[in-house]
């Protein structure tokens, strides 16, 4: 089993930065990034969960379009830790942060995709509230 800890989120002003940060432990010990990947989810109230970025088995990142220039991912294997960087926030935001990872081969963009249960990814945090005043 994996365990996977979010850390980072707050309540903060339009136009502000946050650093999320994913911790992994347990099973990932040892794991090889080549066959894993990682993503930062999240889901807004009455809305799907949707991928906000995300960085493939073959160490590629990808960003979804409407965070794109403001967000960005970044996974150090050492330190079993995933991050992300979100600047110039917006109300829009607002919502609940999931960092998530699987271990399969994917590109980022792949790995983006998620769909409302969660498929393809095996393991979930507990997620971390950014909450967006305009």
């Amino acid at each position: 089993q994996e365990q996977l800890m979010e850390s980072g989120g707050g309540s903060v002003q339009a136009g502000d930065s946050l650093t999320l940060t994913c911790v992994a432990s347990g099973a990932t010990s040892g794991y090889r990034s080549s066959s894993r990947c990682m993503g930062w989810f999240r889901q807004a109230p009455g809305k799907e969960r949707e991928g906000v970025a995300a960085v493939g088995s073959d160490g590629s990142t990808s960003v979804r379009g409407s965070a794109a220039g403001r967000f960005t991912i970044s996974r150090d294997d050492a330190k079993s830790t995933l991050h992300l960087q979100m600047g110039s926030l917006k109300a829009e935001d607002t919502a609940v942060y999931y960092c998530a990872a699987v271990g399969v081969r994917m590109t980022a963009t792949q790995a983006l995709a998620v769909t409302p249960t969660g498929i393809p990814y095996h393991y979930w945090g507990k997620g971390t509230l950014v909450h967006v005043s305009s």
